[in-house]
């Protein structure tokens, strides 16, 4: 118990460095570019900086101090490219048969909300924040995503001012967390898959005229209803085939047994 108390310790103390350090990331991003001089890069750049005290989380809480492995780095990323090119069909089919195309797109603004999102997010919340604590505690996958679920989804709601939407924004982010973190875990630990599923989600919300938030219309969440239904109907599909089972079942759901 002592050890599971000290290990979410250091990983909320950790996080919560990272979070201030976020805080002040325009600043931040400011003075590396005058550096290098390059603001996608800088932005880049800047996201590994910060990020720093999650690296030290990783390598403290981990018996073998592997960084890359224990946040799930070192998995195979052509299956994740592979699988989240499959889930997010759905929603580019969608955006392609109901909307515009997205005629006022700025490049280094696409790349900074796709994949630099996609990969800094899942890298900080569900590789480090909600991993973590799965993978070093005896805490099941419900209160494990918990933390990491409503600060992610808090993250996202100056994307709106009106009350109803900010509800909105906040379920579907909170959801979107839980969908990612169960992903990472059923496909054994590989980050990857949430990253380029997150990526590809951000994109087609992007290239196609949908919303200014993660609210979006009804075709929009038809179609990410969609999206989201293939990820998990596709992912039992695969482990009754293997004969796996759910890595997230009755034993792992609250306290790990």
């Amino acid at each position: 118990m002592k050890k599971n108390i000290k290990t979410i310790l250091i990983i909320i103390i950790c996080f919560l460095s990272y979070y201030i350090a976020f805080d002040n990331f325009e600043r931040l991003m400011s003075l590396i570019d005058e550096i290098l001089n390059n603001g996608l890069f800088s932005y880049f750049v800047t996201y590994l900086v910060i990020g720093l005290p999650i690296f030290f989380g990783v390598f403290i809480v981990n018996t073998d101090h592997k960084i890359l492995s224990n946040l799930g780095l070192l998995a195979n990323d052509l299956h994740g490219v592979f699988l989240a090119t499959i889930f997010s069909l759905p929603m580019f089919i969608g955006g392609f048969l109901f909307n515009k195309l997205n005629n006022d797109i700025n490049l280094s603004n696409l790349i900074t909300a796709t994949i630099f999102a996609g990969i800094f997010e899942e890298l900080y919340f569900r590789g480090f924040l909600f991993g973590q604590i799965f993978k070093n505690t005896k805490l099941g996958f419900l209160p494990s995503i918990f933390l990491s679920a409503i600060v992610f989804s808090f993250g996202h709601i100056y994307q709106s001012q009106i009350p109803s939407e900010l509800v909105g924004i906040f379920i579907i982010t909170f959801l979107g967390s839980i969908l990612f973190a169960w992903l990472f875990v059923e496909w054994n630990h590989n980050l990857w898959i949430p990253i380029f599923l997150h990526t590809f989600m951000n994109l087609s919300w992007n290239i196609f005229s949908i919303s200014n938030n993660a609210m979006g219309n009804l075709n929009a969440n038809i179609f990410r209803g969609l999206t989201i239904a293939f990820a998990i109907i596709f992912t039992i599909i695969c482990k009754i085939r293997k004969g796996q089972k759910m890595s997230i079942n009755l034993n792992t759901l609250l306290i790990k047994k």
